[in-house]
């Protein structure tokens, strides 16, 4: 007899299936999602066949870009072409399975594989992968793959409907994330709105944005300009319950602090010289959505103390009124700015840094993920080529050069450097000599040289203000201007336990100098 969290698990499903405002790809996850929980699964994934290669359609649990999709290339091809499912009780204890999991040990809990054709009529059109581990050695393998068997015909009655889609490109890249899986263990995931990455950073960020967006949680995004931090903000929101919500961003650092004030909160009519009549402001215009405020560091004290009020009370009254309004408004910040050093500073309120800082997302420099630029650059020529109405390639000597660039102007900068090839470039192919640094007409290396000797400017001209007799005491701790600047980073960070901030201070330098000069003279860095 079957268990009861397996009917609930059918039923709950069918119900998410055969609803009428859900899309494909939400009730595909939250199917997988009700499996997932009910059954136990340390994760589940469906494969739909799209050309020659699985394309990994929906997913729940641990799946990363860098996880062992590859691993399941062979049996899934082998599923779509005999229609057989394959199931595997322990696949720590298969010698063919050993040999492509490196982490495969006798003494691991046994993990039952199990791989079932998700059919439409006679015709297998996709694979649901779920990994489990087992609890007891009594657990009923026959039960959990009759459940399963049940599960994937309802996911093939849900695939019938979307069959004319799934040939279809622009179906992938204009709704939820899909990763691409090929022969050799290639794997990429998108996410609409442009988020394309498969370093392990950029899944640790897209991971984190899965987790908090379903919930109302404040955000703050963080990271350099040109990271793409509003295109993650519009990926939370769409993914959100508030996806049919407008969303609406505004840029703080944009305007100024009075009509910053107006633009947020709006106003009456009269409330000041050239109000004819009365406004609605953002506040208003994104209820029952996501505001996006970028560029958060940089607004006036007063206006931070109204925004306060918003986000602790979700209410707030329009310039010049007195009626209240109360919103309901998920709240999304932004800022390439340190807060930190700025609530030290007392240029920004410490309270509206705590009612902000909920949910903190780092967004990497793009420096820090070129295993992403291929993809990237594949992404925006093919942007590219749709507005100038060419087929634009680059070569492997053209990207390996950019992949080799520093890219201060991170995403941004990437973009427009590609379009400024492909204006220069004579075909259809992006030559390395179309590349603007190659013909010296690129400012940005200026910027980056310029970025790293900030390590020395700042201290060098701190020390020649201070008396003689004090630089000669404290140039004991600064690695900029000692006879021997690698020896003194690395005792100082041995007194400090290798904590960066706290050797920063010692040396009198910021914790970015300091991290500059670490990489500069190749200081690992110690863990304990």
């Amino acid at each position: 007899m079957k268990k009861s969290g397996e009917f609930v698990a059918i039923y709950e499903i069918s119900k998410i299936l055969t609803s009428p405002q859900s899309t494909l790809f939400r009730s595909l996850r939250e199917s997988l999602k009700v499996l997932s929980l009910n059954l136990k699964l340390q994760k589940s994934l469906i494969f739909v066949r799209r050309g020659f290669n699985p394309t990994l359609l929906s997913y729940y649990g641990d799946v990363y870009a860098e996880d062992n999709l590859s691993f399941y290339y062979s049996l899934i091809e082998q599923i779509l072409k005999n229609g057989f499912p394959i199931v595997v009780p322990d696949i720590h204890k298969e010698p063919y399975f050993n040999t492509v999991i490196a982490s495969a040990d006798s003494t691991q809990e046994p993990v039952s594989l199990f791989c079932l054709p998700i059919r439409f009529e006679r015709e297998c059109i996709g694979v649901l992968v779920c990994e489990k581990k087992r609890e007891s050695a009594l657990e009923s393998i026959s039960e959990i793959t009759l459940t399963l068997s049940l599960a994937s015909n309802l996911f093939g009655q849900k695939l019938k409907l979307s069959i004319g889609h799934l040939e279809d490109t622009s179906f992938y890249e204009n709704y939820e994330p899909t990763t691409s899986l090929t022969k050799n263990g290639d794997s990429r995931i998108k996410i609409n709105n442009g988020v394309i990455g498969k370093s392990k950073t950029m899944q640790a960020v897209m991971d984190l944005v899965y987790h908090v967006a379903p919930s109302r949680s404040t955000v703050l995004l963080r990271g350099e300009s040109g990271t793409g931090k509003e295109v993650i903000a519009r990926t939370i929101h769409y993914l959100s319950p508030r996806k049919d919500g407008p969303f609406i961003k505004v840029n703080c650092s944009a305007l100024p602090e009075t009509i910053l004030e107006s633009e947020l909160f709006g106003h009456e009519k009269g409330a000041f010289t050239g109000a004819l009549f009365e406004r609605k402001g953002r506040f208003e215009l994104a209820h029952g959505g996501t505001l996006f405020l970028d560029e958060i560091g940089d607004i006036s004290p007063s206006v931070q103390v109204k925004l306060l009020r918003v986000l602790q009370e979700r209410e707030f009254e329009r310039v010049g009124g007195n009626k209240t309004i109360r919103v309901d408004v998920r709240v999304i910040t932004a800022t390439n700015r340190n807060l930190e050093e700025a609530v030290l500073k007392g240029e920004f309120r410490a309270d509206l840094y705590f009612r902000i800082n909920v949910v903190s997302i780092y967004l990497p420099p793009l420096r820090d993920r070129k295993e992403d630029i291929p993809l990237l650059a594949e992404h925006i020529l093919n942007k590219i080529g749709k507005e100038l109405n060419r087929k634009l390639r680059i070569t492997p000597e053209a990207l390996n050069l950019l992949i080799n660039c520093h890219w201060p102007g991170n995403v941004r900068e990437l973009e427009n450097c590609l379009e400024r090839a492909a204006t220069n470039s004579r075909n259809n192919w992006i030559d390395e000599i179309d590349v603007a640094c190659r013909r010296n007409q690129c400012s940005s290396p200026m910027l980056w040289k310029k970025d790293l000797q900030l390590i020395a400017t700042p201290v060098a001209s701190f020390e020649e203000s201070k008396p003689k007799e004090e630089t000669q005491r404290s140039s004991f701790y600064n690695p900029l201007v000692a006879d021997d600047p690698k020896g003194k980073i690395i005792q100082a960070m041995e007194k400090c336990g290798w904590v960066q901030a706290k050797a920063a201070r010692m040396l009198n330098i910021t914790p970015r100098q300091l991290g500059y000069a670490l990489k500069k003279y190749g200081i690992e860095i110690k863990k304990f």
